[in-house]
């Protein structure tokens, strides 16, 4: 009691300290504080994350007003005596001040989703406001900290990029927003003015956000070799990438899987080692093998076209997974490299279709026998 009594008193002394001025009264005093000398202060930042929030929102539908006066506030609670006492409160805080000061209760929960999740496994943000918020701060630190050269070695991440970059996809696939994370690091990196290499710093944020997303599935229940089969058709956006990677793992348990990814292993190596540009158009063809595969893979991509329009591709893979008797025979009664040259590329042209038919989806030769 003697403890806790002083912490309460001085509590309350705080909050009536700090009502004295409202939040939005708090804006220009972020100025005063550094973020990190090549990224400018709190206020540059805040600037940032106004003008990210407000291009998410755009996309999501979101009201831009409202998310964008969420993201000016976000950080005025750091200025308060409340939360400089108890730092554990930020956000938290900004909530309540928030509220006391007439603020939208959408703005007002922002202010502390913004920070969500917290920790490996907390909550990602409630609330569509709250989501935007919380992407359009991470990706400002990631790619703010990046350019600046200051990126995670070993166990120093000083700026807890790492949990803040599994945040972002976290918010993403567990909200089902259908962002493309490579266009809102992009987006991100336009607004920084310092010196850096910028094709460098995007490609190093790149590989580092697909990191976390391979640890983020592996943790899931995902194989590696199920990761790498979706990671070599490059979806960026990490929603889309879950549903490729659920339909690789589901078609991997089907009685034709094995073959067909062997056959196209066989087919991604015929089309690496052949010397002359591969034509789009299949023209005459002889064995009745060949024949038979060229109208079941037209069948097919007729089929699978709506499916993955639909993002349906569970259902588009297992309707591919339906040419295993044909590519078999394909490759049990034809000879691709013939010294026919027209034969052979029209060859080549019916292989090439078959596999952009699977790297539609995922490339399914990464999957490990």
């Amino acid at each position: 009691e003697r403890v806790i009594l002083p912490r309460l008193s001085d509590a309350e002394f705080f909050w009536k300290q700090d009502r004295k001025q409202s939040l939005a009264d708090r804006v220009e005093s972020l100025a005063t504080i550094v973020f990190q000398k090549d990224l400018g202060t709190l206020a540059d930042k805040t600037q940032r994350v106004v003008s990210l929030s407000g291009l998410i929102a755009e996309q999501l539908g979101a009201d831009v007003a409202l998310t964008q006066r969420a993201a000016l506030l976000a950080k005025t609670d750091l200025m308060t005596n409340m939360v400089g006492e108890f730092a554990n409160l930020q956000g938290i805080m900004g909530r309540y001040y928030a509220v006391a000061d007439g603020e939208n209760p959408e703005v007002a929960i922002a202010l502390e989703e913004h920070y969500f999740p917290k920790q490996s496994g907390g909550a990602t943000p409630s609330t569509l406001i709250g989501q935007i918020l919380s992407l359009a701060e991470k990706i400002d630190t990631l790619s703010g900290i990046f350019s600046a050269g200051l990126i995670p070695t070993g166990d120093k991440d000083p700026y807890a990029l790492r949990r803040a970059t599994l945040g972002i996809l976290r918010v993403l696939i567990e909200n089902g927003i259908a962002l493309d994370v490579v266009s809102l690091l992009d987006s991100a990196l336009a607004q920084f003015s310092h010196n850096f290499n910028h094709a460098e710093t995007r490609q190093r944020i790149i590989d580092f956000i697909f990191d976390r997303l391979k640890g983020y599935s592996l943790d899931q229940g995902f194989s590696a070799d199920e990761f790498e089969a979706v990671l070599a058709v490059n979806p960026t956006q990490p929603l889309d990438f879950m549903l490729r990677l659920r339909a690789v793992k589901a078609f991997r348990q089907l009685p034709e899987a094995e073959s067909l990814a062997a056959a196209n292993k066989r087919i991604i190596n015929i089309l690496k080692k052949s010397d002359q540009a591969i034509s789009e158009q299949i023209g005459h063809l002889v064995e009745v093998a060949e024949k038979n595969l060229l109208a079941a893979a037209e069948a097919s991509n007729a089929d699978i076209l709506p499916l993955l329009a639909e993002q349906n591709y569970p259902m588009a893979l297992t309707r591919l997974a339906q040419l295993r008797d044909q590519v078999d025979a394909f490759f049990d009664d034809v000879m691709v490299n013939t010294d026919d040259l027209a034969l052979r590329n029209s060859r080549l042209a019916l292989l090439a279709m078959l596999s952009n038919q699977f790297l539609k989806i995922a490339d399914i030769s990464k999957l490990q026998s």
